[in-house]
């Protein structure tokens, strides 16, 4: 059940105005860590956890418009609430069972939207995940995730990694940050909520510097602005300068048909800034989600041949 509060704050001399401030919507949830059936060959996770449904950040190329992950729900955010006591059950029956597995945090919301500042609703769940010695991954687009650099250094010393992972991670915390382009003004277009490119790149560097796994998730690549050698190029050698370990790759995601799905939405944003690209924008996904099969080949095949020119990894 979603709850809209209110606060009405009471001026203190005559004639100041009431100004009335919307709080956080709140949900209880019946689950919040989700198991795999197999573990994720890309980001090694073996759980999900979203502390927020929706997202504020509110890219507008999320797949999240339209998609089965949430509907049209990218503009607006709801803590869930209950969520500390849910994952504390939950983990202290898999710590009890022995099955430790990388946690990644969080796969279909942003992990420190606005009100987690106010909230602090991540914060607690990362006490609750060191409590219980699991390992895990953090992708975001915030500079807020340097305010539980305490709690996640405790993570990346304590945590439990699964007999496989310990020679290839060597702690428990892996920190990532997501970019659809290294481009300034683009990413205005497209991200008008999120820190810049710099500041996350920057935010990045000081995870680094304190010893933590850090990589670079260059995803969702947008055709025909970011997808070429070029864009490609300077967002490796960026990832590189500040440090990632590793720079993942991936071609833009579209779904739905609707008026507010996100391939209605990237649409209207290209014919209104990039008109030129449109038609062969439309001609890339035709009817489908995904570009062809052709241009992620491509992409893949020319991203790795960059990251092994300047030898970072493209897997973490």
């Amino acid at each position: 059940m979603i709850m809209d509060l209110y606060d009405f704050k009471k001026p203190e001399n005559t004639g100041q105005k009431i100004e009335v401030q919307p709080q956080i919507n709140k949900i209880n949830v019946k689950s919040i860590l989700n198991k795999h059936k197999k573990r994720d060959s890309w980001f090694l996770s073996d759980y999900t956890l979203n502390p927020y449904y929706g997202c504020s950040v509110n890219c507008l190329y999320c797949y999240i418009r339209g998609s089965h992950y949430g509907g049209n729900i990218t503009h607006k955010t709801s803590a869930k609430a209950n969520a500390p006591d849910i994952l504390v059950k939950q983990l202290k029956k898999r710590a009890k069972n022995k099955e430790y597995g990388l946690i990644a945090l969080a796969t279909s919301s942003e992990a420190y939207p606005q009100i987690e500042e106010e909230l602090k609703l991540t914060r607690s769940i990362l006490q609750i995940i060191n409590r219980f010695k699991f390992p895990v991954s953090i992708l975001t687009k915030s500079t807020l995730v340097l305010r539980d650099m305490d709690i996640l250094k405790r993570i990346n010393e304590n945590a439990i990694l699964p007999p496989d992972l310990k020679p290839k991670l060597k702690g428990g915390a892996i920190i990532s940050f997501s970019f659809s382009t290294p481009d300034e003004k683009l990413a205005r277009i497209f991200e008008p909520n999120a820190p810049t490119p710099k500041e996350r790149l920057e935010t990045m560097k000081k995870f680094k510097d304190e010893g933590f796994k850090v990589g670079v998730c260059y995803m969702p690549v947008l055709p025909f602005l970011s997808d070429s050698d070029k864009q490609i190029e300077k967002m490796v050698v960026l990832a590189k300068n500040y440090g990632a370990d590793s720079i993942l790759t991936a071609g833009l995601t579209l779904f739905g048909e609707e008026t507010n799905d996100c391939k209605t939405v990237y649409y209207k944003i290209i014919e209104k800034n990039f008109p030129e690209i449109l038609e062969k924008t439309k001609r890339l996904f035709g009817d489908n989600f995904y570009p062809t099969s052709k241009y992620q080949k491509d992409l893949a095949e020319r991203a790795n041949k960059i990251c092994k020119k300047y030898e970072i990894k493209n897997r973490f």
